[in-house]
């Protein structure tokens, strides 16, 4: 079952769903902009329009782009210059939700963090306590 939501566009109440994250009307509107940039797109001289020329043509926000391209109804594969940004950078990507750049970042900073785990555990084993007791002299 749905979830009950104020619409991020409008504020109006709706119940969220899996097909949708805006409230009917606003649904509806979308739909109408989408019709638009598709019908822009399919020209074959504007396939490979960038985002800012869509934008400029169509007056549709580009967030709603963004969300098409990442949904998949804008394929890359067709428009090649279109995408999103990734939830790290902000660079323009067509697929996941970071960039290759970031990924490699976020892999150097994994692998540093488990050598520095291995190394303290290394040095852990090998940093063997000795206890020295005093003796008691006793005469």
């Amino acid at each position: 079952m749905g979830e009950l939501l104020n619409c991020p566009t409008c504020n109006d109440i709706f119940i969220k769903n899996q097909f949708r994250d805006v409230c009917d009307q606003c649904y509806k509107e979308e739909e109408k902009m989408y019709e638009a940039v598709y019908q822009f797109l399919r020209k074959r001289e504007n396939r490979a329009a960038t985002i800012e020329r869509v934008v400029e043509i169509t007056g549709v926000d580009e967030q709603l782009i963004h969300k098409w391209v990442k949904k998949r109804r804008l394929q890359p594969a067709h428009f090649p210059n279109m995408g999103y940004p990734c939830d790290n950078c902000g660079k323009i990507i067509n697929k996941g939700k970071i960039c290759d750049e970031c990924t490699s970042g976020f892999k150097h900073d994994v692998q540093s963090f488990q050598a520095q785990e291995e190394w303290k555990e290394s040095l852990g084993k090998n940093n063997k306590k000795t206890y020295y007791s005093r003796g008691l002299n006793r005469r």
